[in-house]
């Protein structure tokens, strides 16, 4: 039998932080004045998240990345807009420069009370945003197998979304934290290989039957089937600051997928290679970004991020251009060129720094480097510019 060709819808899902403008700390709590207006406005496309300092915004399903993006934009600027009325500003980051965890509380609403009673000391850490974007493959079992397959390129996508390198007022070293205070929780990280739909089934299953989850929803891998719609939903990246970047990593995604299709309706797959292996490429992505290195595993060697790029970008073309995104995707390139918003926060707090400002003012700036960003590209177009 032919295999049937998905659907390849996309749909965004994003998690800002709420800083307030004057003290660019988070917010304790969002006011419901805020959060009420937001609802009136996006009508269902939005969301409380885990702390009561988040707020989630979620597109609707569309047929292109492009399309995707200009929703994901009205979504950005609604909610600028009406946070600027109360003095505060979304932040499109995976971490906040200088905010406390321990300052922060979980949302009332019983769901993420279980999640905070469940994860106890972990989950009280967990200050952290993503992006997560689904897309369309109605067959259950191609979606698990192609769900093993993409696992390869999960860090290649990492690295062009990174956005969580200053935690606590601190530069960790890392273009992504976020993952670090990830994978102190359960059920997270790069899945296994399934060999069918049934085996998936069967795992989640055991948990559920023994009350150890309620149901899928509570599985939080770096890409999964979503337990809600009929798609593969993509976790690992953190929450890009830029939106062009934003729809560029959706964007490459789908193509991603789009050519791992292709190839297997060819009666071809994807070489799959070790979990260890491809856990070390998650972790290079998360630690160096797009200046570091990735495994090549076909070649066996390590190779600079921005030649894996042009491969993969080459790779895909064909999958983009049919699917409409073909600039979306060559996008990557730039983000490789000008570096992703890790790069521009730790640049700015170094360049603070080194003009004589102390670490509580520069890291303002950073601060208020990303509210800028956040929003800018949604009210007027930013000029390119290097990390800074």
């Amino acid at each position: 039998m032919a295999l049937k060709q998905p659907s390849f819808t996309i749909g965004i899902e994003e998690e800002y932080l709420l800083v307030d403008r004057t003290t660019r700390d988070l917010v304790c709590e969002m006011p419901h004045a805020l959060f009420a207006a937001c609802e009136k406005a996006l009508r269902g496309q939005v969301a409380r998240e885990f702390l009561k300092s988040q707020i989630e915004v979620e597109t609707r399903v569309h047929k292109t990345a492009r399309s995707a993006g200009a929703d994901l934009r009205a979504l950005r600027e609604t909610v600028a807009r009406l946070a600027a009325e109360h003095g505060l500003a979304p932040i499109a980051a995976s971490t906040h420069p200088f905010a406390r965890w321990s300052a922060q509380q979980a949302t009332e609403r019983e769901r993420y009370q279980a999640i905070a009673r469940d994860l106890a000391g972990v989950g009280r850490r967990l200050l952290v945003c993503g992006m997560h974007v689904h897309v369309g493959i109605d067959d259950d079992e191609l979606r698990i197998d192609l769900m093993s397959q993409a696992r390869y390129f999960l860090p290649h996508l990492l690295v062009l979304s990174t956005s969580s390198p200053i935690v606590e007022g601190e530069d960790t070293g890392l273009k992504c934290y976020r993952l670090a205070a990830y994978n102190e929780l359960p059920r997270t990280g790069l899945p296994q290989r399934f060999g069918s739909w049934a085996e998936y089934r069967d795992t989640v299953d055991l948990l559920i039957r023994n009350g150890v989850i309620d149901d899928a929803s509570k599985i939080w891998w770096d890409l999964r089937p979503s337990a809600r719609f009929p798609t593969l939903e993509l976790r690992i990246t953190d929450v890009c600051t830029r939106l062009d970047d934003a729809v560029c990593v959706a964007a490459l995604y789908v193509s991603i997928l789009r050519m791992l299709y292709r190839i297997r309706r060819a009666n071809q797959t994807w070489r799959p290679y070790p979990l260890f292996l491809l856990a070390e490429n998650r972790w290079r992505a998360q630690r160096y970004g797009v200046g570091g290195t990735l495994f090549d595993f076909g070649k066996g060697e390590l190779v600079p991020f921005p030649d894996l790029i042009d491969e993969l970008l080459a790779m895909v073309r064909e999958d983009a251009e049919a699917l409409g995104c073909g600039a979306e995707v060559e996008h990557a390139r730039t983000i490789v060129a000008r570096g992703t918003s890790a790069d521009r926060q730790v640049a700015r707090l170094n360049r603070r720094l080194a003009e004589g400002a102390s670490h509580e003012v520069a890291l303002h700036g950073v601060v208020d480097g990303l509210i800028e960003e956040t929003a800018g590209d949604c009210l007027s177009p930013l000029a390119e510019r290097g990390p800074g």
